[in-house]
């Protein structure tokens, strides 16, 4: 069984970060994503991401960052202050990828291209370091 899930979007909000109890870091965002078929549609998709990727992340990226997450989609049930039960859909990060480029990653006030799509040709998939991976 399969559960992998590889998403390309912006961020719609600063990163929340916080501490377990155990100290444990953990942060909270939320990507826009297009729908390949219909541009006009946008997913918004909570993702969760610990340890000290959480901390980059609070650190490097804010509202507007392009990144691209890759994961596992989690569901959680809980109860509401009710006492409904309902159930979160989120996704949990492995590894999150910085796209913008040097000097563009500060948060951004202009959302006219929030949840635009991207392209392969807009991102740079280099690594700085001049090492060849194998």
């Amino acid at each position: 069984m399969l559960n992998l899930v590889v998403l390309i979007g912006r961020l719609t909000h600063d990163v929340e970060m916080r501490y377990t109890q155990s100290g444990k870091e953990v942060a909270n965002f939320s990507l826009a994503v297009n729908r390949k078929f219909n541009r006009e549609e946008t997913d918004f998709i909570n993702c969760v991401v610990w340890g000290k990727q959480a901390e980059n992340c609070a650190n490097y990226i804010g509202k507007g960052s392009l990144v691209a997450v890759q994961g596992r989609i989690q569901v959680r049930s809980y109860e509401d202050k009710d006492g409904n039960k309902r159930k979160a859909f989120e996704v949990v990060a492995d590894d999150v990828r910085f796209l913008d480029k040097k000097g563009d990653s500060k948060p951004k006030d202009d959302w006219s291209d929030l949840g635009r799509e991207v392209s392969l040709n807009d991102i740079s998939l280099q690594d700085d370091d001049d090492t060849i991976p194998f």
